[in-house]
This record gives C-alpha cells, sequence and structure tokens, in this order.
C-alpha cells in the first residue's frame, strides 16, 4: 500500500527555486543560529538501480529506512572580530574570504545555489565517521541546505530540498552516485522510492503488518568494518557497467519490490535474511571494487555463524556491514566478527529537522 506519494520535477528547474520559495525576500533572522539534525539511511535493496543510466530506461526502486544517527548542522553570523568573513568547521577548517575560495564542495554549491552572503559560520558533526556506506555526503548537503533555507527566512518541503541536494551533488559537482540518499535525508521514515524516466520519484511510505517493523530490527546487526571507502571511486566503475548489468540491476530492483510487499504482510526474518544474501551477491558482480577477500571473508564467518545474509551498506568496498540473522545465533555472529565494533541502530521517523529556527 501507498501512504504518501510524492512526484518531484526535474532538478534543472532547481537554481530559480532557491530565490522563489515565497515570492518575497528572505526574512531577518531574530538570532542569528540555526540547527539542522539530518539522518543517515541503511538501503536494503535496489542500491544502484536509482541511477540516471538505468531509470531512464526503465523504473528503478530502492527501499531503506532512516536511522537514529545523523548528521548536525549549524549556522551562526560570523563577528568582524575573527577576520576572515567566511569560517567552516568539518574534518578541516577553513577561514575565506568569499564563498568561491571554499574548499569543501558540497558547502561550496550549496552557499553559491542559494546566493549566501558572508559573513557566517558553519560547522558540522556526525554521529559516525564519514565514507561509511549510511548516506552522510548526502545527509550533509541536505542539512546545509535546510539550514541555509532557514538562514534566508525560508520554509522548504522535503521535496525540494531532496532535489536541490540531487542537484548539487549529481549535476554541480558531477558525483557518479544515485538519488537515493538525499531522499532518505529529507524524507527520513522506511520508504520505498521509486525513481522514474524524466527523474520524478514516488515515495511511498512503508506499511508494516502488526509488530513486524520491532521484529524486522530485533533480527539485524550492524558492525564497521574499519574501512573508509572514497563512495565516488566505486561508483564510477557501478556506473560505467550500467549497460552489461541491467539483468542484475533489474533483479535488485525488483527484490527491493518484494521486501516492500513482505513487510506489509507475510513476514518472515529468515526469507529477509534469505534476500539480502542474494542481493549482496548480485551486487557483488556490479564492479570488481564492491567486495575483496578481506570483506568476503567477514561475510562467510558471519554465515557460518548462523547469519542468513547481509550486505555491505552504501556503495561497498567498505562502511558498515549489516546482517540478518535469529536472535538466538547474535551471539556467535558478534564472536565470529570479534575484531569489528557493532552499532545499535533503529528506524528514525522524521527527515531533515531544523532544531533552532530562529526566524521572524
Amino acid at each position: 500500500m501507498v501512504d504518501t506519494v510524492s512526484l518531484v520535477p526535474e532538478a534543472r528547474s532547481l537554481p530559480r527555486l532557491a530565490g522563489a520559495v515565497s515570492g518575497q525576500a528572505p526574512s531577518r533572522l531574530r538570532a542569528g543560529l540555526v540547527v539542522t539534525r539530518t539522518p543517515l539511511r541503511v538501503s536494503f535493496a535496489g542500491g544502484g538501480t536509482d541511477f540516471a543510466g538505468f531509470y531512464e530506461q526503465g523504473e528503478g526502486a530502492v527501499l531503506s529506512t532512516a536511522i537514529d544517527k545523523y548528521v548536525y548542522v549549524t549556522l551562526k553570523r560570523h563577528d568582524a572580530l575573527f577576520g576572515s568573513p567566511i569560517r567552516l568547521n568539518y574534518s578541516e577548517t577553513e577561514q575565506v574570504e568569499t564563498v568561491n575560495e571554499i574548499r569543501n564542495d558540497i558547502a561550496r554549491a550549496c552557499f553559491g545555489l542559494l546566493a549566501i552572503e558572508p559573513p557566517i559560520y558553519m560547522s558540522t558533526v556526525a554521529d559516525i565517521p564519514a565514507s561509511s556506506g549510511l548516506g552522510s555526503s548526502s545527509a550533509f548537503c541536505v542539512g546545509l541546505l535546510n539550514a541555509l533555507h532557514v538562514w534566508r527566512g525560508e520554509t522548504v518541503a522535503a521535496a525540494q530540498l531532496a532535489e536541490e541536494a540531487a542537484h548539487i551533488e549529481i549535476e554541480a559537482l558531477r558525483r557518479p552516485i544515485g538519488k537515493q540518499d538525499q531522499y532518505a535525508a529529507a524524507y527520513g521514515g522506511f520508504n520505498l522510492y521509486r525513481f522514474l524516466p524524466g527523474g520524478g520519484v514516488s515515495v511511498e511510505a512503508q506499511r508494516f503488518a502488526p509488530g513486524v517493523r520491532r521484529q524486522l530490527f530485533e533480527h539485524l546487526l550492524m558492525f564497521w568494518t574499519g574501512i573508509g571507502r572514497q563512495a565516488p571511486d566505486v561508483l564510477a566503475e557501478q556506473s560505467a557497467n550500467i549497460g552489461e548489468r541491467r539483468q542484475e540491476l533489474s533483479s535488485l530492483r525488483r527484490q527491493a519490490g518484494e521486501l516492500h510487499l513482505a513487510l506489509a504482510g507475510n513476514f518472515h526474518p529468515e526469507a529477509f535474511g534469505r534476500a539480502l544474501d542474494e542481493g549482496w551477491r548480485r551486487k557483488r558482480r556490479l564492479a570488481s571494487t564492491i567486495s575483496n577477500g578481506r570483506i568476503d571473508g567477514w561475510y562467510e564467518r558471519a554465515l557460518a555463524a548462523g547469519a542468513w545474509g547481509g550486505k555491505l551498506c552504501g556503495a561497498g568496498g567498505g562502511g558498515f556491514f549489516l546482517f540478518a540473522a535469529p536472535q538466538a545465533k547474535h551471539r556467535a555472529v558478534r564472536a565470529a566478527l570479534g575484531e569489528l565494533k557493532e552499532l545499535s541502530i533503529q528506524a528514525e521517523p522524521q527527515g531533515s529537522r531544523v532544531l533552532m529556527p530562529h526566524v521572524e
């Protein structure tokens, strides 16, 4: 069943959206401080079908959930006492005179899209390391855009945040990525995203049979491999292989729809876990850099310890491992992966939120 459907226009019109949200000039901030919180995500099936190279030839579909791990963005009016009118704190610190001098690609593009004028201070912090496969780059982009709109005195819908972020990452910065992460960060919740020819996206809220959401998460385990990978390197090869891997991608799309229906009806945790295993084995064929001997070794150890199946989150090559396993086997799986750190997760129902909206 479909709870919510939002059909979004193509991103190429986006540069005009920023200055036309309300048809009025942005209002002044009561206090020069804005804070946003944007969730990360875990995708279960369909990854890779959110690339334009696939969905323009036939619909893509991704089943994913936002999780209770976040990227926080803070904007503050920067006082002239600090010298440089623009200061950014993330994994690095930047102090520059103009927007064009900003080294952080996403920050520079977001500031440019919304015509932000200094002085301004931006900082960001996340609950998990970067390059971990949970969509942190897109969460940062969505969270920063959300904060900048509030800075301008504007309120925008999740659909606009998702499309602006996709425009920045895919079109402006030319990153070889799909559109699922921007939508998961903006919308939150547990959804089936359908990526349509022409660039439209439908967002179908996941319905759960009674008790199924709790049952699902009780059978999931997440482990940090300690390997931070560069998603663009993995995804560039995957994107280049779309033509010859269309059959595998079509199977992943179909699996996303099947799991979407299973969660709403006669859910069986073991069948869900076996589907993760099937999807992972198909995904590994999409690019040579998705897995390696070390990753395969961890995966086989988890299965030998009783897990039904699992997958690397995100592009692959490292990041977080997700497994589905009988609760009675959780201790054995943890022991088999004893060198990896476990991360406890729950679903996050909300997308990017403004925590401190001091706007007149």
